[in-house]
């Protein structure tokens, strides 16, 4: 995947989202999908986590074939962090659905950890039929690690993507 990062203001940081600081740049790497109505596959994904000055973190995502050979999925949206403790997630997919996760941020032992469940799941009438979506991240130094949680198309919630990144 070709990188386009975001250019980082001059400003500092937002003194609401200090505590995210560990997430900030752009992060690459390998992940695994499954779902009981497709066959299993690997891509190459690239996240990116930037920041404007204010209380929220612009969070950017690309994924592509583990071949190389198509992009899969792309997201774009924000992360803010109303209260020490807590964490939101407002997200588009170009498949027509938008998404808004709430969740818990922790962070001890060098780790931040957050997990998301979806509040609101918005669609297209030509987007596939999701109902819950769920996410839990973990960045240890220069690595995330996340999972990805779907209910959609008659299945309930089920494991649906994994992935680890390093950032660049």
């Amino acid at each position: 995947m070709s990188a386009v990062a975001e250019p980082q203001p001059s400003v500092a940081l937002h003194p609401d989202i200090a505590a995210l600081a560990p997430l900030l740049g752009t992060w690459r790497g390998a992940g695994h999908g499954q779902y009981p109505t497709i066959e299993s596959f690997d891509y190459h994904e690239e996240i990116s986590f930037g920041h404007l000055g204010r209380p929220f973190l612009t969070y950017r995502q690309r994924t592509r074939a583990a071949d190389g050979s198509r992009p899969m999925h792309a997201e774009t949206g924000y992360l803010r962090r109303p209260r020490p403790d807590h964490v939101e997630l407002i997200l588009a997919h170009p498949t027509g659905i938008t998404e808004i996760c709430e969740g818990s941020l922790t962070i001890a032992d060098g780790e931040l950890r957050m997990d998301f469940d979806s509040t609101h799941i918005g669609r297209s009438s030509t987007a596939k039929l999701v109902t819950a979506l769920g996410r839990s991240f973990r960045v240890a130094g220069d690595t995330i690690e996340y999972s990805l949680r779907m209910a959609a198309v008659g299945e309930p919630l089920t494991h649906h993507l994994a992935a680890t990144l390093r950032r660049d």
